[in-house]
């Protein structure tokens, strides 16, 4: 479930984890390909000492001169790393040690099959002695890994500070960027707040900016005297009123007068204040509408960045501006949403009957892509027609349809049934089932309300204005959506609508 936070802070810690993602795939690749090389390194070290023994050893085993053997045996102790070493003669048996005190303990009883061998703690190279193309005997050497592993270590402790350096510089550009886009929004929306809490419309937005945003918070601004105003002249036409009701109290004929005109003024004021409260209503319309400027300049602007800088841009720079482009995109994909949610109650109704059978199969076919390659069963039980507007209808099962089908993504086969039952009150109830993540119902007063979720973004994508929308949308209709699910038992929605009249 997404927490509670600014968005601000939303968009810095996207930032932090896509960038520290990045660095660490890449540090875990240079260290993988570091394990590989010193590992070749190392057998190739070895396999050339070897063959030098081997070189050294020929005369002492073509003589069977132990002491000349151990001597040659004796120069491997310049290798620090070098544990035990040992010839062996034709016929595989012990022909001389190292260390020479050490008595064969540590080394084979025998010669093994030529060739390099690691195991946890050391390597060991077998190298076959020849003179010309007979074959004398054996070397065998063994070295411990610590050089390696003291090499890891310096690695490991490279690579944590060039993570915690990539992730304060990540913090540090993050805010930087994003400081110019969220301080409008967050100071507009702050006094916005307070205006509607204290209903107190002599506060003013502070304007933090020259741009499309400072425009912004000046028509808002505009609005606000315009309701004050309107506020003022409604109390002193209130106040005014109820003078004159107290004057005109004693006349039955001057009462019922003062009352006509009251219910006059009174019409009047209420008029105006439906007319401020559809103004709000379009000013919230043409905040989402207008928050799409400068969004676009913000992605118009990182393109030109990056054809103007093409090539000169470090790896680092090129993440940090993509990062950029990516939250600004899911930005954009949240002004949409709330666009659509304002547009369900700004657009008009056009009611008629409307074939749930025909309208569901046809949202199925929408989500063509999202299914592609799914193992999904389907049960589509026969529905009612009912009475409401198709194009409203049609964004209400395309929310819960789609939901549906994400949130039963790690179910192999996903199930998901849609049928309908009728309702004790005489409606049309009709439900969405799966098999999927579900959710916990203790939460379930947050499901319909805007921007909440129940599940964390990094599991199912999501602005978490769908349902809000959706049920907005059935409330117009006069009818009601409900859900009931558990954890990991997978969600059903109802909905209840009204129904068609027989044909």
């Amino acid at each position: 479930m997404v927490r509670k936070g600014s968005i601000t802070r939303k968009l810095t810690a996207l930032t932090l984890l896509i960038s520290g993602a990045v660095v660490m795939v890449a540090c875990g690749t240079l260290l993988v390909y570091e394990v590989i090389t010193f590992r070749r390194a190392m057998v190739r070290t070895l396999t050339t000492l070897a063959e030098v023994i081997a070189t050294n050893s020929t005369a002492a085993l073509a003589f069977d001169n132990r002491a000349d053997a151990a001597n040659v045996l004796s120069a491997l102790a310049a290798e620090p790393h070098l544990a035990a070493a040992a010839l062996y003669d034709a016929d595989g048996r012990l022909f001389a040690t190292y260390p020479a005190g050490g008595g064969g303990a540590g080394v084979p009883p025998s010669a093994g099959a030529p060739g390099a061998r690691f195991t946890m703690r050391e390597l060991s190279v077998s190298q076959p002695v020849r003179n010309g193309t007979r074959r004398l005997g054996t070397v065998y050497l063994r070295s411990d890994l610590s050089a390696m592993y003291e090499r890891f270590s310096l690695y490991g402790g490279m690579i944590v500070a060039v993570i915690v350096v990539s992730g304060l510089v990540a913090v540090v550009l993050s805010a930087r960027l994003q400081h110019h886009v969220s301080r409008p929004l967050l100071a507009l929306a702050g006094t916005a707040q307070i205006v509607t809490r204290e209903r107190d419309y002599s506060i003013r937005a502070q304007r933090v900016s020259d741009d499309e945003l400072g425009e912004l918070t000046d028509a808002f601004n505009a609005m606000l005297e315009r309701v004050q105003e309107q506020d003022r002249s409604l109390r002193e036409a209130h106040d005014h009123l109820r003078h004159e009701v107290d004057e005109r109290s004693r006349a039955e004929a001057e009462v019922r007068a003062l009352n006509v005109t009251l219910e006059e003024r009174v019409a009047e004021r209420t008029a105006a204040l439906a007319a401020v409260n559809k103004e709000l209503e379009s000013f919230s319309y043409s905040v989402s509408h207008d928050l799409r400027a400068p969004l676009r300049h913000v992605l118009g602007f990182v393109e030109l960045l990056q054809r103007e800088l093409d090539g000169q841009l470090t790896e680092r720079a090129r993440r940090y501006v993509d990062t950029i482009r990516r939250a600004s995109t899911e930005m954009g994909h949240l002004i949409d949403d709330l666009l659509a949610f304002s547009r369900t109650t700004r657009s008009e109704m056009r009611e008629s009957v409307v074939p749930l059978d025909r309208l569901v199969h046809a949202v199925i076919e929408t989500l063509d892509e999202a299914t592609r390659g799914r193992d999904i069963e389907w049960r589509i039980d026969a529905l009612p027609a009912v009475i409401g507007d198709p194009t409203l209808l049609r964004q209400v099962f395309a929310n819960l349809v789609d939901n549906a089908v994400k949130y039963s993504r790690m179910r192999s086969p996903a199930r998901i049934e849609i049928g309908s039952s009728t309702g004790a009150d005489g409606l049309a109830v009709i439900f969405v089932r799966d098999n999927g993540a579900g959710f916990d119902m203790a939460y379930a007063q947050k499901l319909f309300g805007v921007f909440q979720r129940l599940h964390r973004a990094d599991e199912f994508e999501g602005t978490g204005i769908g349902l809000a929308t959706a049920e907005r949308i059935v409330a117009r209709h006069g009818g009601r959506i409900w859900a009931e699910s558990a954890v990991d038992r997978g969600a059903t929605f109802y909905v209840a609508l009204r129904p068609a009249p027989p044909a």
